[in-house]
Order: C-alpha cells, then structure tokens, then sequence
C-alpha cells in the first residue's frame, strides 16, 4: 500500500473510531463498553410537528418570495397582461395569508421562518 493510501486508511479509521465513540455516548476520559441498548433521542411529538412544521414553512416561504420575484421581474418586462398581473396578485396574496395562517397555527414567530446560513447571511 502507497504512504498516500495508509495515511488515507488511517485518517479514515480514526474518524470511525471518534464516529463509533460519539454515537456509543462514550467521552473521551469515558471509554468503558457500552452494554445493553443504545440511548434514544426522546422527542415529543409537539416538538417534531414544530420542527417539521418550521421547515416545511421556511421553505414554502422562501419559494414564495422566488414567485413574487419572478412576478415582479416579468411585470417589469411587460411579459404579462393586465388580467395575468391581476390574478398573479391575487395568488400571491392567497399564500401569504395561509403561510400566515400556518405559521400561527405552528405557533411560530416571524423570525423563526429566517434561518441564519452563516456566512451565507439570513435565508429571507
């Protein structure tokens, strides 16, 4: 085997190791075998539908503001028709009020739908 290689095989082992360490809950100064099974995640179910409820609604929000771009992009080019204008306005309008809707349904705030990315900034 190629020094490349066992550096590579050994890179990977030690990352398996630290990987079979962190999901066995061992610390490091904690390295007795684990017996009988392995410890579960405990989550409510109000704590899954809110989570799933904020990511389903961060996401259908931000396809919205794409729409509403494109909507003003092509209403700016002269692409659309009086009545399109009219009811892309209507539809747009639709949505905002039921994300409303489901956000306070979800019990969610405003901010919780603006997911920081990092160096990337806020996603809305």
């Amino acid at each position: 085997m190629s020094r490349a290689a066992d550096a590579d095989a050994r890179i990977l082992s030690e990352d398996m190791t630290e990987f079979a360490r962190v999901m066995r809950s061992e610390t490091p100064s904690d390295r007795r075998p684990v017996t009988g099974t392995a410890p579960r995640i405990n989550l409510s179910d109000d704590d899954v539908k809110s989570g799933l409820g904020r990511l389903v609604l961060t996401l259908v929000r931000l396809l919205h503001e794409l729409l509403d771009r494109q909507a003003i992009r092509r209403m700016d080019s002269g692409t659309l028709t009086d009545d399109e204008i009219e009811r892309l306005g209507l539809a747009l309008m639709k949505q905002t009020e039921e994300i409303e809707r489901l956000r306070q349904a979800f019990g969610l705030e405003e901010e919780d739908l603006n997911i920081d990315l990092g160096p990337l900034g806020k996603l809305l």
